[in-house]
């Protein structure tokens, strides 16, 4: 399979390429950097000559792909990623989008929280490409919107529970990030300084991964769901903690709540069901997300903590995933890598 990469200059392209590195069906055969244009991959990113593909560091970035392909990921920024990824749809050719161009089904949704949409024309068809909740769309779909970092584990932690009436439809989600969520552009939030040695929650008012998680946690329930959502910037490279609270809507026990989480993830191959809290370093470099539901009788509430890579799980590792199946691939392929620890 013949592959393209819009913004290869990315933390998200990047990371596809060292995945796609070791894949044994897909060709990395054109990659766009414009930064770069014109230089080979190794010229900007030597390690990558270390990869089992020697080609890939000797591959030239240019500022467009204007080789003949047959699935396009884009790592490029909101709107630009759609606008760059139009030739591309209309041509038929399947699409896996990093950003959030294609995730909300709704334009005046979009454009309340981003902008206006460039195409919103192919917001239906487009398919939210949470894997575990939507494979069979994924399946036939052309377009895959890849879901943020923050929604992905906040979705997975919560969705057996609210499919089975479990909590009422208002939750809370707690989430702290790794710097390189904020991407690799320089800028006063993600500098060392700034960064080393502090925590910060922000976006107390609303952020733009908010609609996403309401979006598709109102669908797994049938209901609208409130969620209020506080993320936090936590000084690490990787990965992404969410803690998510929710009133028990009855009586329930541990061992009932955990019967239902291993029930719904039983044949998931990223998805594990812990009987401790997880680390986030239990999940560096590899696309699992990790899930632990707690029971906790003072309160009446149910808490979920899950753990993932936000760089894998949370972008280019669930991106390959979806491509994977897209493709009619092993689902696993190109992503059996195992966490790194310590």
């Amino acid at each position: 399979m013949r592959i393209g990469i819009l913004n290869v200059t990315g933390y998200a392209g990047l990371e596809l390429i060292r995945l796609l590195a070791w894949h044994p069906e897909m060709q990395i055969v054109a990659i766009t950097g414009r930064s770069q244009a014109g230089k080979s991959l190794g010229e900007v990113f030597p390690f990558t000559g270390l990869f089992p593909n020697g080609g890939l560091a000797a591959m030239t970035i240019t500022e467009d792909i204007t080789t003949e392909v047959d699935l396009v990921f884009s790592g490029l920024p909101h709107k630009a990623s759609a606008e760059a990824l139009l030739p591309f749809i209309e041509d038929g050719i399947p699409v896996v989008d990093i950003a959030a161009d294609f995730r909300l089904h709704d334009p005046e949704t979009y454009q309340e929280w981003y902008q206006e949409h460039p195409c919103p024309e192919y917001l239906e068809s487009a398919v939210f490409g949470l894997t575990e909740l939507h494979r069979e769309e994924v399946q036939q779909a052309k377009i895959v919107a890849n879901p943020g970092c923050y929604p992905t584990g906040a979705i997975l932690g919560l969705a057996p529970a609210l499919a089975e009436r479990l909590i009422p439809p208002a939750v809370i989600v707690d989430a702290k990030s790794g710097i390189s969520g904020g991407g690799r552009s320089l800028t006063l939030t993600n500098h060392y300084s700034e960064v080393n040695e502090s925590v910060e929650a922000y976006a107390l008012q609303g952020h733009r991964h908010m609609p996403e998680i309401v979006q598709e946690l109102s669908e797994v329930a049938d209901t609208d769901v409130q969620v209020t959502f506080v993320p936090h910037l936590i000084p690490m490279t990787r990965g992404i903690l969410a803690t998510c609270y929710a009133t028990l809507a009855r009586s329930v026990t541990q061992q009932e709540v955990d019967d239902l989480y291993h029930a719904r993830y039983a044949d998931e191959p990223f998805v594990q069901v812990l009987a401790v809290s997880p680390k986030t370093k239990w999940t560096y470099g590899s696309n699992h997300c990790l899930i632990h539901p707690v029971v906790h009788e003072r309160t009446g509430h149910l808490i979920v903590t899950t753990a993932i890579d936000n760089l894998v799980k949370g972008a280019s590792g669930q991106a390959l995933q979806n491509a994977n199946v897209m493709l009619g691939l092993p689902e696993t392929m190109g992503l059996e890598a195992k966490p790194l620890f310590p």
